[in-house]
């Protein structure tokens, strides 16, 4: 099992830090708004090695982190992210002196820090990638999406880039792999390093020890989302999980320094 692991870890740098892994969901948003350069900012000063982020497109063709598609939620306009160029969507408050920023920014202000990548719509397909080729990044981000045409589109213009399931991909993986490692299991995860996942889906329990095992046995890593509790982050990298999607970092960096 540990030759299994080595070997999908040398498929990219992504993965080079040992692990476990905290993955900053937004980045650390506890008191700033998510998804901003103060969130990330803030993720990293804890000692986050990971961000997990999400892109759309804008009007004119940029890379927009964002989670959203409208900007309800966020700034309170009735407005859709790819109805403004990047220059509008910078000037949108945020709070606390946050607009949107685009991709190519958050991966040139933090360089040393590696960029879990989700790809919101299709038409921020090839405007993501240009931002990863444009940064010379493609060694520190991992790409994925829930859709499989979207994660499979990007990843075919971005040769050796890390990249973790869609949704297609893991509830196949998932079923197939409940009664053992299948040919079925194996089409489902090849070419990925890593499945992401919550702890439940279609009402099976996913992190459980034998499926840990399974997904570990096919050289792959397990990463669960969203965990904010500290007793559950404990519980899940006892069980064998290799990483954790958090809203708090800065718990889960103390959950894993208390490990240590």
């Amino acid at each position: 099992m540990a030759k299994d692991q080595s070997r999908a870890s040398d498929n990219s740098s992504y993965l080079s830090p040992a692990s476990p892994r905290v993955l900053a969901h937004r980045g650390l948003a506890v008191d700033v708004p998510e998804n901003t350069m103060l969130a990330f900012a803030k993720a990293v000063a804890t000692g986050a090695q990971y961000i997990e982020t999400d892109v759309h497109a804008s009007l004119d063709g940029v890379a927009v982190v964002a989670h959203d598609p409208s900007l309800t939620r966020v700034a309170g306009r009735d407005l859709k992210v790819e109805q403004l160029t990047m220059a509008e969507l910078r000037r949108i408050d945020l709070g606390d002196g946050q607009g949107f920023c685009s991709l190519s920014e958050a991966l040139d202000a933090f360089p040393e820090t590696r960029f879990n990548i989700d790809v919101k719509s299709r038409g921020a397909v090839l405007p993501t990638v240009r931002a990863i080729r444009d940064l010379s990044a493609t060694d520190r981000v991992l790409v994925t999406s829930f859709d499989e045409k979207r994660r499979a589109a990007t990843v075919a213009h971005l040769p050796g880039v890390a990249s973790s399931a869609s949704a297609r991909r893991f509830l196949v993986a998932l079923l197939s792999a409940k009664t053992g490692i299948s040919p079925a299991t194996r089409r489902a995860l090849s070419g990925l390093v890593a499945i992401q996942v919550p702890e439940k889906a279609l009402g099976l329990r996913v992190t459980t020890q034998r499926m840990i095992q399974r997904v570990h046995a096919l050289g792959l890593e397990i990463h669960v989302w969203t965990i904010n509790e500290p007793q559950r982050m404990r519980h899940l990298f006892d069980l064998g999980v290799d990483g954790i999607v958090t809203d708090r970092a800065d718990l889960a960096l103390e959950v894993v320094d208390s490990r240590a």
